[in-house]
């Protein structure tokens, strides 16, 4: 099948951008890499007026330090995160999530930005920005607002952002210390979108006890989950007195409505995420109690 019409714009810096969107109205799209947009267009899952192609635009694009967080414009290739030692130093999360996403086509092409903006439950980034509490800029002709992460995602590929906003930039705050990081999921095939998932970071104190640590889920929803009730019963416990079994049962039971399609029941889905969770756990844990 083909898209259906419609008209195509491409801005050259993020002003025009925002005033194209605040022009064009709710019928408008943003185009960033297009490698989730297009396929949606072509299949006519997705129909819009007019695109607003923003590849071109110089300022949605960089990896940079900010006042402690690691800033990442919206517009960079998540080719370029993998590639970036600065991300793997600052971000060890998002570094090892990023080759788990399709193949280096699909990063060639794909952005941060469009992967979080498109919201898609299975996706890698949405669920590793909720696991680091990232905050997003999104600019329109109104201004620059943030959005903390844990707000962004309202329903299946929905989100808080408004028609006329851009999303521009993503901000990660860095983790220091005895830190653990770990990104576990399960395909069918190298490069489909995960079944179940999960991504795990984890802090400890010099006596082992678990200090801070962030567990989301990805595939388990109609949105990526954060299992702030798990992480606060573990949060001061010694890391040695936690079953990651255990832990990784109690968090799937916990969440209720599991989706149920082609690729797995809700039965096999639960016990894909308990196992993959479990790993991220003891893979997270085990590279902090190293450190």
């Amino acid at each position: 099948m083909k898209p259906a019409a419609f008209a195509y714009h491409r801005p050259d810096d993020v002003s025009e951008a925002v005033a194209l969107l605040a022009d064009l109205g709710e019928g408008a799209k943003v185009l960033a890499g297009g490698q989730s947009l297009v396929p949606m267009m072509a299949l006519r899952l997705a129909v819009f007026d007019d695109l607003v192609d923003v590849g071109r635009v110089a300022e949605l694009r960089g990896i940079e330090r900010r006042n402690g967080d690691l800033w990442i414009g919206a517009g960079t290739t998540q080719a370029t995160i993998e590639r970036s030692a600065d991300v793997a130093e600052a971000a060890p999360l998002l570094a090892r999530a990023t080759p788990l996403i399709g193949h280096f086509q699909i990063r060639n092409r794909g952005t941060i930005g469009g992967s979080i903006a498109h919201a898609d439950p299975a996706a890698e980034y949405p669920a590793v920005a909720l696991a680091l509490d990232a905050t997003l800029e999104a600019t329109s002709t109104r201004g620059v607002r943030t959005i903390p992460v844990a707000d962004l995602c309202t329903g299946l590929w929905t989100t808080a952002l408004e028609a006329d906003e851009l999303l521009t930039g993503v901000r990660l705050p860095v983790w220091s210390g005895r830190c653990g990081f770990a990104v576990e999921e399960f395909a069918r095939r190298h490069g489909d979108f995960a079944i179940a998932g999960a991504a795990v970071a984890v802090e400890l104190g010099d006596d082992d006890r678990i200090r801070r640590c962030a567990i989301a889920l990805l595939g388990l929803g109609s949105t990526p989950i954060r299992a702030t009730r798990a992480e606060a019963e573990v949060t001061g416990a010694a890391v040695a007195n936690i079953d990651a079994d255990g832990l990784a049962h109690d968090i799937v039971a916990g969440l209720g409505s599991i989706p149920s399609d082609l690729h797995g029941s809700a039965a096999y889905r639960a016990r894909v995420g308990a196992a993959v969770v479990a790993r991220a756990w003891t893979a997270a844990t085990s590279e902090a109690l190293d450190g």
